[in-house]
């Protein structure tokens, strides 16, 4: 069975996806938010990035080819804007870091 075949794969990557829509639809209606509420709205954040890089790191585990080729794919995207997935992590926990910093 491909990576991709995977009941469980398709779910978590549903999930994943609809859970990081719902927080940025949220999230355009951040600066109104309360202390509590940016809290929150970090937390939400920074749990679904984790999932994220779980997720990712599935894909690079993976022996299936379209996995593979999943994983190339982002590569070649982001580096179009001189970025490896890691930067793009990185560079996510330094905005998050800083919305927590300004909320303090």
């Amino acid at each position: 069975m491909g990576f991709f075949d995977s009941e469980v794969v398709q779910q978590e990557a549903k999930k994943l996806f609809e859970d990081y829509q719902s927080l940025m639809q949220l999230g355009g209606e951040y600066g109104k938010f309360d202390r509590e509420g940016k809290k929150l709205f970090i937390d939400r954040m920074e749990e679904i990035m984790d999932r994220y890089k779980i997720f990712m790191k599935r894909f690079e585990l993976s022996e299936d080819f379209m996995a593979k080729m999943t994983v190339e794919q982002l590569k070649t995207q982001l580096g179009q804007f001189g970025m490896t997935p890691q930067a793009m992590f990185d560079q996510m926990n330094t905005t998050l870091e800083r919305m927590k910093s300004e909320i303090e």
